[in-house]
């Protein structure tokens, strides 16, 4: 680690207003985008990276994407050493070969230059609404390989030198079944990174370029030093923990993620040795990836104050064998990784930490219960309907109830739940209920979110594609005596019968109307509930978020 020379001030200085410019390019995107999935739920993620691809602000977005972030740009700058000029722009996918996480997010990346030199790179990773493959809207949990989950993108040049590549754009619009909608989205995050790269120039040249390239480095050294000081903070050792999946998409089968934290001065070693083999279905990670969950459970712990860029990560070796589900080897498909196993990753690492010290213990998040519905509206367009108004719930932490509805854990809430009626207005659909749970948060002194209940009925004919990992067993998991959350469960409904349609944990279903019923998963407790103010559960009684007898059973109030 080199020792900051920059002025302190002017190192935050410059920290804040390359967070500014994430945060510039991410309103851009929600402003001009066409798909809901961008405009409504944010699903997409802004950064900034130096000219050696280190990631140096990540203020806006989605940290699975941007955890890893640094992947991607470095693969650009692999496969495209000499070949990096002003306004060229690239976009890459694949998780084997680019740096990717999973094949919908595809990844925008436009260098900056200022006086012909190469200062860094404006980056857009965006959730595409469909990819092509084997299953509308780009989750296919019947694949069995990365060739069932649509196409794969390598490094390429979208624009070269200002010119788009029309031919290359034809292509991704053909391997879409919603070609309208991307061809809007990609407009979208190239205005995104043109105005990210010209809030970049303008910062280098109001600095200078010299000052401005020590203070790039020095803002990744503040990182690095920010890190060492909280590790430093933890007692020295080793603590192993796991996190378990009942499912490998096609039979119920125990996928283990084990790791061993070992804390060594001022420095981590996140070691999954022993993890389970890669599996069959959709749910195996990439590299990219899994330093992406881990980076997420490590800034969960820590003080939120702490810088988010890439000097974080210096002081973090992180050890994933390959042919592990951590660790997949081609062909094993991966469009599920950034939920699963990206949450078991962030499980296991938190149930570790929470052993070294449970004051800053983290509490387990719901895992999931809901679907995606996929069909032609009313004039044969295509549309993905992300069943999100059902989101599990948080877990709770010392000072803090747990969310009670939110997105996957992995998003740490940077994905945004939609409006019900603007769901309404967008998609041939209407929603009947949604509203908090009873009795489903686990207890605590600080209690779990609650979760939801929900029903809606879907008028179209659709494809249908189910994800239940938090149906068959409870999984936001308490802390420090605090309780588990209650399992979700998810039911499909034939609309005009009644009848109900046999639902698999995974699976991909073609159906007519219908209607669909889900309670999502509840959060974990923190602390003893024994200990929960008084008249907090009161009020949870009030709310209807526990009922009477629990108020008497768990927390001992009697009402």
């Amino acid at each position: 680690m080199t020792r900051i020379t920059e002025d302190p001030i002017l190192v935050s200085i410059i920290q804040r207003q390359l967070d500014h410019i994430s945060l510039q390019m991410g309103l851009v995107m929600t402003r001009t985008a066409r798909s809901p999935i961008f405009s409504q739920s944010h699903d997409f993620s802004c950064f900034l990276s130096n000219a050696h691809g280190e990631t140096v602000a990540q203020a806006d977005g989605i940290p699975i994407h941007t955890g890893g972030g640094g992947f991607a740009v470095r693969a650009v700058l692999r496969d495209f050493a000499d070949q990096i000029f002003p306004d060229d722009v690239f976009i890459l996918s694949d998780p084997y070969v680019a740096g990717g996480n999973h094949l919908p997010d595809w990844t925008v990346i436009r260098p900056v230059f200022v006086d012909d030199r190469l200062f860094g790179f404006c980056t857009n990773r965006a959730h595409q609404s469909d990819i092509g493959g084997g299953a509308a809207g780009t989750y296919n949990s019947a694949a069995t390989e990365i060739f069932h989950e649509g196409i794969r993108l390598p490094v390429l040049k979208l624009v070269d030198k200002g010119q788009l590549r029309q031919d290359l754009w034809n292509l991704l619009l053909l391997n879409s079944r919603s070609p309208d909608l991307l061809d809007g989205d990609l407009g979208a995050m190239l205005g995104s990174t043109r105005i990210g790269t010209e809030r970049f120039q303008a910062l280098i040249l109001h600095h200078g370029s010299e000052r401005s390239a020590r203070c790039l480095e020095a803002v990744l050294d503040y990182g690095e030093r920010s890190m060492r000081q909280a590790i430093s903070s933890l007692p020295n050792g080793s603590w192993t923990a796991s996190d378990f999946s009942d499912t490998d998409c096609f039979e119920t089968i125990e996928v283990e993620t084990r790791v061993k934290i070992t804390v060594e001065n001022d420095s981590l070693i996140v070691d999954f040795t022993g993890s389970s083999p890669q599996v069959r279905g959709f749910k195996n990670s990439s590299v990219a990836n899994t330093h992406s969950a881990v980076n997420v459970a490590i800034a969960a712990f820590f003080d939120e104050s702490m810088p988010h860029n890439e000097g974080i990560s210096r002081p973090v070796k992180i050890i994933a064998p390959e042919g592990t589900h951590l660790n997949a080897l081609p062909p094993a498909a991966m469009t599920m990784n950034t939920i699963y196993p990206a949450g078991d990753i962030i499980n296991a690492c938190w149930k570790a930490l929470a052993q070294i010290d449970q004051e800053r213990a983290c509490a387990g998040w719901g895992k999931i219960s809901y679907s995606v519905s996929s069909g032609p509206d009313s004039v044969g367009r295509n549309f993905t309907l992300y069943h999100w108004h059902a989101c599990a719930g948080g877990g709770a932490v010392r000072g803090r109830d747990g969310f009670p509805s939110i997105s996957h854990q992995a998003t740490l809430g940077g994905m945004v739940i939609p409006n019900v009626e603007t769901y309404e207005q967008s998609y041939p659909c209407r929603i009947h209920q949604q509203e908090f749970r009873i009795d489903a948060a686990g207890a605590g002194t600080f209690r779990g979110g609650c979760g939801i209940s929900y029903e809606i009925e879907v008028w179209a004919d659709t494809q249908h594609s189910l994800r239940g990992e938090g149906s068959r067993k409870p999984s936001g998991f308490g802390v420090a005596e605090g309780l588990d959350g209650a399992k979700g469960e998810f039911h499909v409904f034939e609309l005009d019968s009644g009848d109900e349609i046999a639902s698999p944990q995974y699976g991909i279903q073609n159906l007519g109307p219908k209607r669909i019923t889900i309670e999502s998963s509840g959060g974990g407790g923190w602390g003893d509930p024994l200990k929960r103010d008084r008249l907090a559960v009161m009020r949870d009684v009030r709310d209807g978020i526990v009922s009477r007898s629990a108020a008497e059973n768990l927390y001992g109030v009697k009402i």
